[in-house]
């Protein structure tokens, strides 16, 4: 039967009177926009009815960029998310922060999930979207202080990166004149090698008066320095060397730079701060440091324990007083960010990644990222395999059992647990050594086992002396 205009289709399945209606995505932060960021301009997406033109491009000027923060307070918005594309969210983000803004920096691939949206308007819009009904997290960000340190010491280890290139490149124009010296000598940047290369580059060529440059703590013998540098001093190679030796004295002038202002930029961050409550305990006892370290020129351990209000990190082993201060610039001192130490081991991906279908564990893998605290933690975990110390031993134990990738990111897990606590005021870490982390792991083996053999109806006997191992024996 045709059904008149004025009629109603039949309805399937009407919901009754007081039945819960079929919910939506409820609208969480009704007061809440996207940008989508660009390198000239980004777009900029609030909802539609607090302005006609709810979608509109700015220009990454900052006069423009001001407009916006204006344009937004306008259409009282106090939620603003964009993805962390590049470097180009920074000035943005500093901007809405100081103008009071809920600001969330959210990661590209939690929001790229659903296909179709191939333009930066339809972008910002679904940022929008996803920003009102909650389903965004925003990423961590410390403090702005911490930030700038962060700035500096980044920027610190692309000196020694780009120092590391100049010293290959030295090698490279040594070893084309067969020039053998980096084979004599362990370090051509070290005190016997820099004398030996600026002697070069000055014009000397006589290996027996280049040999004179040995310091007393060279391996090598003068004979074998002597035969090392006997080759061929062709122009265009030394030409080489000296422009990068030129460019290695300047990175070098730079770190020294760079140190200043990173020590200036700490005390500056302890200034303001009470002195810490306990006094900085002694350095941990580790192996002779080299002469020439990357690590920064001044007083890292009673700076940091300052700032962290009487935390020492550098008592865990594998944590240097300069690792430390590389940690803090990326994670900060206040550890209230995260919930737990499985939040915080989570952010930093060393967590297993658990893929669960059907009751089945299908996969534990740890997540690919480029997280930087996660590599200085998974750096530190590498440094533990030859000591003496419990870490030491549970990174053994692991290596030998699921092999050495896996653990040392267990390892490092471990290492960002211990640093975790030390910061909130609950651990004052104490390494108990190899040893008692060894028999620790012996009588639990042996614990299991007696539950073993008991469940199977026999009983473990100490074939030394056999007697049976009661439960109290370990």
């Amino acid at each position: 039967m045709l059904l008149s205009s004025m009629e109603e289709p039949p309805v399937k399945n009407k919901r009754r009177r007081g039945q819960p209606r079929l919910s939506v995505l409820e609208r969480i932060n009704p007061n809440a926009a996207g940008i989508d960021c660009g390198s000239s301009e980004h777009y900029v997406a609030v909802p539609p009815d607090r302005d006609p033109t709810p979608v509109q491009s700015f220009r990454t000027f900052t006069s423009d960029l001001l407009r916006l923060a204006d344009w937004l307070t306008t259409c009282g918005i106090t939620s603003v998310a964009m993805e962390a594309t590049g470097v180009y969210w920074i000035p943005i983000y500093e901007i809405l922060e100081a103008r009071g803004f809920e600001v969330h920096l959210v990661n590209a691939r939690h929001v790229k999930n659903v296909p179709g949206r191939k333009s930066d308007v339809s972008d910002c819009e679904w940022l929008r979207e996803l920003n009102i009904v909650g389903l965004l997290r925003g990423s961590f960000r410390p403090s702005d202080a911490i930030v700038a340190l962060r700035a500096y010491l980044r920027h610190r280890q692309t000196l020694l990166e780009t120092a590391g290139i100049h010293i290959q490149r030295m090698q490279k124009a040594l070893l084309q004149m067969n020039l053998q010296l980096p084979v004599v000598v362990s370090d051509i940047t070290g005190v016997t090698g820099l004398r030996i290369l600026r002697d070069v580059v000055a014009g000397q060529r006589d290996p027996h008066r280049l040999a004179e440059h040995r310091d007393h703590r060279c391996h090598a013998s003068t004979a074998d320095i002597v035969a090392a540098l006997t080759g061929h001093y062709r122009p265009e190679h030394l030409f080489v060397l000296q422009q990068y030796l030129e460019l290695f004295d300047t990175c070098q002038a730079q770190l020294a730079a760079c140190d200043r202002a990173i020590e200036a930029h700490v005390q500056t961050l302890i200034a303001p701060l009470a002195m810490p409550p306990t006094a900085l305990p002694g350095p941990r006892v580790t192996r002779t440091p080299r002469a020439r370290d990357n690590a920064p020129r001044f007083d890292i351990r009673t700076s940091l324990h300052h700032l962290t209000g009487g935390v020492d990190l550098s008592q865990i082993d594998g944590i240097a007083p300069y690792t430390a201060l590389r940690l803090l610039s990326e994670i900060g001192t206040d550890m209230s960010r995260w919930a737990t130490e499985k939040h915080f081991t989570s952010w930093l991906t060393l967590a297993p990644h658990n893929k669960i279908s059907g009751g089945r564990l299908l996969s534990s893998r740890t997540q690919p990222s480029a997280n930087r605290a996660a590599a200085i933690f998974r750096m530190a975990a590498m440094s533990l395999g030859r000591t003496q110390t419990a870490l030491g031993a549970f990174y053994r134990r692991l290596a030998a059992r699921i092999g050495k990738p896996q653990a040392i990111s267990a390892t490092a897990r471990k290492l960002a647990i211990l640093v975790y606590r030390a910061l909130k005021g609950e651990l004052v870490y104490q390494d108990p050594g190899a040893d008692a982390y060894d028999s620790q792991q012996r009588t639990q083996a042996l614990r299991r086992l007696r539950q073993r053999a008991a469940s199977l109806g026999f009983a473990l006997v100490n074939r030394q002396t056999g007697k049976l191992l009661s439960a109290g024996i370990s």
